[in-house]
């Protein structure tokens, strides 16, 4: 009886380590699908907000355009190129908005989404609401000082990010 418990045991222990190396297996591959799904919705948002700068109203007569003629094209200006809030695009707009209201808990992808009118529960609608709040990080509007939460860099106010402009329009 012992040699059979043994042996059930030592089978049992065997099919524990296979399943355990299937998992991490499992979640190698996982989180590889991940960033590659994560890379594919930044790219998609990207080209589809460089074909909406295409197809944009041209400028009012008479008035020149602010638009460079060569090189990158940049959606969200660097904060140190611009004199205000409003010079963003209304989704983000609408983005610095909800950090102010956010206060010092710093706003969520998941709540970035709900602010800009997608599907929370929709894996790429998060994902792609948090490449936009990186891209506010990234050109110097918001800070991520805890992971995941996004707030209004030390330097920056409430007013100005309302759209109330920058003081002095330096950075």
């Amino acid at each position: 009886m012992r040699t059979v418990l043994e042996t059930r045991q030592k089978t049992a222990a065997a099919q524990v380590k296979q399943l355990e190396a299937e998992l991490e297996r499992v979640r190698a591959a996982l989180a590889d699908a991940e960033e590659v799904h994560r890379r594919r919705v930044i790219g998609l948002e990207q080209y589809l907000e460089a074909l909406a700068e295409e197809n944009a109203p041209a400028d009012v007569a008479g008035e020149v355009s602010r638009k460079k003629p060569v090189g990158p094209r940049r959606a969200v200006p660097h904060r140190r190129h611009a004199t205000e809030v409003k010079e963003l695009s209304p989704d983000y707009q609408a983005l610095m908005t909800a950090v102010v209201d956010a206060g010092g808990d710093g706003l969520g992808a998941r709540r970035a989404a709900v602010v800009l009118g997608w599907d929370s529960t929709s894996a790429s609608r998060v994902e792609g609401a948090r490449a936009r709040l990186k891209r506010l990080v990234e050109r110097g509007w918001l800070v991520e000082q805890k992971p995941g939460r996004f707030t209004l860099p030390p330097q920056m106010s409430e007013h100005e990010a309302a759209g109330g402009g920058r003081p002095g329009g330096g950075s």
